[in-house]
């Protein structure tokens, strides 16, 4: 017996669907659950990137220090002046959910503005649509999309058989 259950109402990821909506940038101010902090030796640069190529939008700032940027509910991070920053990429990464209509742009995007910056799409077999960037910080920053899932498809049982159970409606 598991001790999970559906609370999908606590996040503001829509349903997966080919014509899901994604949430309108969060403004509001609350205690942040999780975040991420990236220093950047270019504020400047990486808000440019952060907001053009990836969506966020700068929620406030403390001049030269820290700019802290948002999309969704609950997506945070705070860019943190630093005097360098890695010359590798991290194994680590950080991920954001989107819905699949934004993966897309969010590519085009990002490769408009650092030509290699982009691995993917790519699905993945806990059934989303996975977009890789290294962003000028050499963050390692993954966009994820929920795809459809057909209830009575092989992949719905393979997830079942580890304890992932779709529900079978989800109400907006």
């Amino acid at each position: 017996m598991s001790e999970n259950y559906n609370a999908v109402e606590m996040s503001p990821v829509p349903p997966p669907g080919l014509d899901a909506v994604a949430p309108e940038p969060f403004h509001g101010i609350y205690g942040m659950p999780a975040f991420v902090t990236i220093p950047s030796a270019d504020l400047a640069a990486s808000i440019d990137y952060w907001t053009r190529g990836l969506g966020f939008f700068e929620l406030f700032s403390i001049p030269g220090t820290l700019v802290h940027l948002r999309r969704w509910a609950f997506q945070d991070v705070l860019l943190v002046s630093a005097a360098s920053v890695p010359a590798q990429a991290p194994v680590v990464s950080v991920s954001f959910a989107c819905v699949l209509n934004q993966v897309d742009s969010i590519v085009e995007a990002c490769r408009s503005l650092r030509p290699d910056s982009v691995d993917g799409p790519r699905d993945t077999a806990w059934n989303s649509r996975d977009v890789q960037v290294l962003t000028p910080e050499n963050a390692r920053v993954v966009f994820t999309a929920g795809k459809p899932l057909d209830l009575d498809s092989q992949q719905a049982r393979d997830l079942a058989a580890v304890g992932i159970t779709a529900p079978e409606k989800v109400e907006p």
